[in-house]
Protein backbone atom coordinates (compact mmCIF):
# COMPACT_ATOMS: atom_id res chain seq x y z
CA UNK A 1 0.00 0.00 0.00
CA UNK A 2 1.41 3.71 -0.85
CA UNK A 3 0.87 5.91 2.40
CA UNK A 4 0.57 9.53 1.55
CA UNK A 5 2.61 11.15 4.41
CA UNK A 6 2.65 14.76 4.85
CA UNK A 7 4.45 16.31 8.08
CA UNK A 8 3.56 19.58 9.01
CA UNK A 9 5.06 21.64 11.79
CA UNK A 10 3.30 23.05 14.57
CA UNK A 11 -0.23 23.10 13.16
CA UNK A 12 -2.41 21.37 10.31
CA UNK A 13 -2.54 23.87 7.20
CA UNK A 14 -5.05 26.57 7.02
CA UNK A 15 -6.75 25.28 3.81
CA UNK A 16 -6.71 21.30 4.60
CA UNK A 17 -9.79 19.91 4.28
CA UNK A 18 -10.26 16.26 6.01
CA UNK A 19 -13.73 15.34 5.99
CA UNK A 20 -16.33 14.42 8.93
CA UNK A 21 -14.85 10.90 10.08
CA UNK A 22 -10.76 11.16 11.08
CA UNK A 23 -8.70 8.51 12.45
CA UNK A 24 -6.57 10.20 15.45
CA UNK A 25 -3.43 9.18 17.42
CA UNK A 26 -1.49 10.88 19.47
CA UNK A 27 2.48 9.77 19.86
CA UNK A 28 4.37 11.40 23.72
CA UNK A 29 7.79 10.67 25.30
CA UNK A 30 5.79 8.19 27.71
CA UNK A 31 2.80 7.33 29.30
CA UNK A 32 2.96 9.62 32.90
CA UNK A 33 1.04 12.62 31.56
CA UNK A 34 2.63 15.18 33.07
CA UNK A 35 5.88 13.97 32.89
CA UNK A 36 6.03 13.08 29.39
CA UNK A 37 4.92 15.51 27.18
CA UNK A 38 2.69 15.72 23.49
CA UNK A 39 5.04 15.53 20.60
CA UNK A 40 2.91 14.42 18.00
CA UNK A 41 -0.84 14.05 16.53
CA UNK A 42 -1.29 11.88 13.44
CA UNK A 43 -4.82 12.15 11.86
CA UNK A 44 -5.71 10.04 8.51
CA UNK A 45 -8.78 10.42 6.31
CA UNK A 46 -9.36 6.95 5.95
CA UNK A 47 -8.25 7.05 2.17
CA UNK A 48 -4.32 5.42 2.88
CA UNK A 49 -2.83 9.39 4.13
CA UNK A 50 -1.45 10.54 7.46
CA UNK A 51 -1.18 14.10 8.20
CA UNK A 52 1.20 14.29 11.26
CA UNK A 53 1.58 17.16 13.31
CA UNK A 54 4.52 18.26 15.38
CA UNK A 55 3.77 20.53 17.73
CA UNK A 56 5.49 23.25 19.31
CA UNK A 57 6.21 21.78 22.61
CA UNK A 58 7.13 25.65 23.55
CA UNK A 59 3.55 26.74 23.58
CA UNK A 60 1.25 23.93 21.57
CA UNK A 61 -0.66 26.48 19.50
CA UNK A 62 -2.25 24.70 16.99
CA UNK A 63 -5.73 26.60 16.08
CA UNK A 64 -6.48 24.69 12.96
CA UNK A 65 -5.65 21.25 15.32
CA UNK A 66 -7.73 22.11 17.84
CA UNK A 67 -10.91 23.21 16.21
CA UNK A 68 -11.07 20.12 14.36
CA UNK A 69 -10.60 18.17 17.73
CA UNK A 70 -13.09 20.02 19.55
CA UNK A 71 -15.79 20.14 16.67
CA UNK A 72 -18.73 17.77 17.62
CA UNK A 73 -19.86 17.32 13.59
CA UNK A 74 -16.41 15.18 12.93
CA UNK A 75 -16.05 11.89 14.05
CA UNK A 76 -12.64 11.01 15.80
CA UNK A 77 -11.61 7.18 15.45
CA UNK A 78 -8.94 6.15 18.33
CA UNK A 79 -7.12 2.79 19.19
CA UNK A 80 -7.13 3.66 23.10
CA UNK A 81 -8.17 7.02 23.27
CA UNK A 82 -7.84 6.75 26.79
CA UNK A 83 -4.17 8.02 26.90
CA UNK A 84 -4.60 9.87 24.01
CA UNK A 85 -7.25 11.80 25.08
CA UNK A 86 -5.56 12.66 28.74
CA UNK A 87 -2.27 14.61 26.68
CA UNK A 88 -4.36 16.06 24.13
CA UNK A 89 -6.24 17.77 27.16
CA UNK A 90 -3.59 18.38 29.61
CA UNK A 91 -1.09 19.89 26.75
CA UNK A 92 -3.91 21.27 24.10
CA UNK A 93 -5.85 22.27 27.37
CA UNK A 94 -8.97 21.46 25.49
CA UNK A 95 -11.68 18.18 25.07
CA UNK A 96 -11.83 16.05 21.96
CA UNK A 97 -15.66 16.13 21.13
CA UNK A 98 -17.39 13.01 18.99
CA UNK A 99 -14.90 9.96 19.99
CA UNK A 100 -14.81 6.36 19.08
CA UNK A 101 -12.20 4.01 20.22
CA UNK A 102 -11.27 0.55 18.17
CA UNK A 103 -10.13 -0.93 21.78
CA UNK A 104 -13.39 -0.45 23.06
CA UNK A 105 -15.11 -2.03 20.76
CA UNK A 106 -12.72 -4.81 20.13
CA UNK A 107 -13.69 -5.82 24.05
CA UNK A 108 -17.11 -5.87 23.25
CA UNK A 109 -16.96 -7.10 20.01
CA UNK A 110 -14.05 -9.41 20.17
CA UNK A 111 -15.21 -11.54 23.12
CA UNK A 112 -13.34 -14.59 21.69
CA UNK A 113 -9.90 -12.96 21.84
CA UNK A 114 -8.32 -11.86 24.67
CA UNK A 115 -5.82 -9.71 22.33
CA UNK A 116 -6.74 -6.22 21.69
CA UNK A 117 -4.02 -4.61 20.35
CA UNK A 118 -4.08 -2.49 17.18
CA UNK A 119 -1.50 -5.16 15.70
CA UNK A 120 -3.60 -7.77 16.17
CA UNK A 121 -7.11 -6.03 14.74
CA UNK A 122 -4.66 -4.73 12.29
CA UNK A 123 -4.05 -8.45 11.11
CA UNK A 124 -7.38 -9.92 11.73
CA UNK A 125 -9.15 -7.60 9.29
CA UNK A 126 -6.55 -6.67 6.92
CA UNK A 127 -4.75 -9.60 7.33
CA UNK A 128 -1.45 -7.25 7.35
CA UNK A 129 1.69 -7.44 9.45
CA UNK A 130 2.87 -4.61 10.77
CA UNK A 131 5.95 -3.93 12.78
CA UNK A 132 6.00 -1.93 15.85
CA UNK A 133 9.39 -1.76 16.25
CA UNK A 134 9.68 1.97 16.61
CA UNK A 135 6.73 1.87 19.44
CA UNK A 136 9.73 3.13 22.14
CA UNK A 137 11.09 5.43 20.09
CA UNK A 138 12.01 8.89 20.61
CA UNK A 139 8.96 11.16 19.11
CA UNK A 140 10.58 14.00 20.38
CA UNK A 141 12.91 15.03 18.10
CA UNK A 142 13.82 15.08 14.04
CA UNK A 143 11.74 12.40 12.89
CA UNK A 144 13.38 9.70 10.42
CA UNK A 145 10.96 7.85 7.22
CA UNK A 146 10.73 4.40 9.57
CA UNK A 147 8.70 6.46 12.66
CA UNK A 148 6.95 8.58 10.39
CA UNK A 149 5.95 5.16 8.84
CA UNK A 150 4.98 4.01 11.80
CA UNK A 151 2.60 6.85 13.09
CA UNK A 152 1.24 6.20 9.80
CA UNK A 153 -0.01 2.64 10.49
CA UNK A 154 -1.81 4.32 13.79
CA UNK A 155 -4.58 5.59 11.85
CA UNK A 156 -4.76 4.72 8.57
CA UNK A 157 -6.42 1.59 9.22
CA UNK A 158 -8.66 2.61 11.83
CA UNK A 159 -11.61 3.46 9.69
CA UNK A 160 -12.34 0.07 8.21
CA UNK A 161 -11.21 -1.64 11.45
CA UNK A 162 -13.61 0.46 13.18
CA UNK A 163 -16.57 -0.37 10.91
CA UNK A 164 -15.93 -4.16 10.60
CA UNK A 165 -16.35 -4.02 14.53
CA UNK A 166 -19.44 -1.99 14.22
CA UNK A 167 -21.14 -4.85 12.70
CA UNK A 168 -20.06 -7.26 14.90
CA UNK A 169 -21.30 -4.75 17.83
CA UNK A 170 -24.69 -4.86 15.89
CA UNK A 171 -24.94 -8.45 15.13
CA UNK A 172 -24.18 -9.31 18.66
CA UNK A 173 -26.59 -6.50 20.55
CA UNK A 174 -24.01 -4.53 22.04
CA UNK A 175 -23.79 -1.29 20.21
CA UNK A 176 -25.61 0.18 22.65
CA UNK A 177 -22.86 -1.33 25.41
CA UNK A 178 -20.58 0.62 23.23
CA UNK A 179 -22.39 3.67 23.21
CA UNK A 180 -22.51 3.97 27.14
CA UNK A 181 -19.48 3.05 27.14
CA UNK A 182 -17.86 6.40 24.86
CA UNK A 183 -19.94 8.64 26.85
CA UNK A 184 -17.51 7.75 29.75
CA UNK A 185 -14.74 7.95 28.50
CA UNK A 186 -14.20 11.45 29.07
CA UNK A 187 -14.96 11.22 32.57
CA UNK A 188 -12.51 7.92 32.41
CA UNK A 189 -9.73 10.60 31.34
CA UNK A 190 -10.59 12.93 34.16
CA UNK A 191 -10.11 10.71 36.31
CA UNK A 192 -6.80 9.45 34.92
CA UNK A 193 -6.03 13.25 35.52
CA UNK A 194 -7.09 13.83 38.73
CA UNK A 195 -4.82 10.45 39.63
CA UNK A 196 -7.34 7.73 40.20
CA UNK A 197 -5.79 5.22 38.24
CA UNK A 198 -7.93 1.99 39.90
CA UNK A 199 -11.29 0.57 39.17
CA UNK A 200 -12.98 3.09 41.43
CA UNK A 201 -16.51 0.08 41.21
CA UNK A 202 -14.33 -2.69 42.77
CA UNK A 203 -15.03 -3.91 45.66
Amino acid sequence: MNIDIKLHKTDLPDDLELGNVIAVDGEFMGLDVKRDPLCLIQISTGNSDAHIVQLDRSNYKAPNLTKILENDKIKKIFHYGRADLAHIKYYLKIDTNNIQDTKIASKLARSYSDNHSLKTLIKEFKNIDISKQFQNSDFGGELNSAQLKYCANDVIYLHEIHTKLEEILIRENRINLYNECLKFLKTRVDLDLAQFKEDIWSH
